[in-house]
């Protein structure tokens, strides 16, 4: 007989090390099932052929995932050199194959072409969608549509190791980067070609993979210890200033009611009450902070 499973709530974000293989989905219900947390969500997709960083909230924590999705992110990218595929990485169809014959020379001299702000047409083996379908369901047919390109920014490309036909880089980049995408373009650059056979995502935000836990280290830990791997709800907004209010101002915000604000701020503003966080708020035309996001955490 199968026992039905406990849900309860938890609150917290994780610091998931996704494994190989796994969609981002699948890993948050794998890890949502171990805390067995009533709610969970994560702060974007990470493709199944990548590893690595994959915030995952539970709770009220979920409030504040979709904060996480404009975050800048940093990745270690493995390139084949001298291969292209329909793809741009591992999974798709060789289209080339040529001779590798590039110095490190040409790839210090070809890096910088590609930092700052540019242009990436996205891939077909993409989850962008035209006229309601995925991009990905139109190339499995051999259907090709045509795209725009998007900008997105590169902050840095560093170069990690090159032997033969392999090439490692480091690099830093804004939302809606197609890594797959800068691997290709950079092979074509070199006058070789090139797709992606291995990536790792190593930082989101202000978040870090060094921080993280894998799901079999997890499964191995008590209910206990596995709770003290879950950081508090206010982890993704580290970044935003803070204020702390108490008395009627605090009564007042925990209600849904705008408050004086003493302090002169802008845009999204922590809110504490008793080194607890309450919500998010934001300054008013009339110079009161408004509540945005509330939370309710368990004492």
């Amino acid at each position: 007989m199968q026992v039905k499973k406990t849900w309860k709530q938890v609150d917290g974000v994780l610091l998931l090390d996704k494994p190989i293989g796994l969609t981002s989905n699948d890993a948050l219900q794998k890890a949502r099932r171990l805390f067995s947390a009533a709610k969970g969500g994560h702060t974007g997709t990470l493709d199944p052929l990548a590893t690595g960083l994959l915030p995952l909230c539970f709770g009220e924590a979920t409030k504040f995932s979709a904060d996480l999705l404009d975050a800048d992110k940093t990745y270690e990218a493995e390139l084949k050199l001298g291969v292209t595929t329909d793809s741009g990485d591992a999974d798709g169809v060789v289209m080339a194959t040529v001779a590798v014959d590039v110095e490190k020379e040409a790839i210090f001299k070809v890096l910088p072409q590609f930092v700052g702000d540019i242009a990436q047409i996205p891939p077909m083996h993409s989850a962008l969608k035209r006229n309601g379908r995925p991009l990905y369901e139109l190339a499995r047919k051999g259907i090709v549509v045509e795209r725009e390109a998007r900008a997105v920014t590169i902050h840095a490309i560093d170069l990690l190791a090159f032997a033969g036909d392999r090439l490692t880089l480091r690099v830093s980049c804004s939302k809606g980067t197609y890594i797959r995408v800068l691997a290709a373009d950079i092979g074509a650059a070199l006058g070789c070609g090139a797709h992606l056979v291995a990536l790792r995502r190593t930082v989101v935000g202000d978040l870090d993979l060094a921080r993280s836990v894998t799901l079999a280290e997890l499964e191995s830990l008590n209910e206990t210890a596995r709770a003290g791997r879950l950081l508090p709800v206010d982890a993704l907004l580290q970044s935003l200033p803070l204020i702390h209010l108490d008395g009627e101002a605090a009564e007042r915000f925990r209600h849904g009611n705008p408050v004086e604000s003493v302090a002169v701020m802008t845009g999204k503003i922590r809110v504490y009450v008793g080194g607890r966080l309450i919500g998010i708020g934001e300054p008013g035309s009339d110079g009161r902070l408004w509540p945005k996001r509330l939370v309710q955490l368990a004492a």
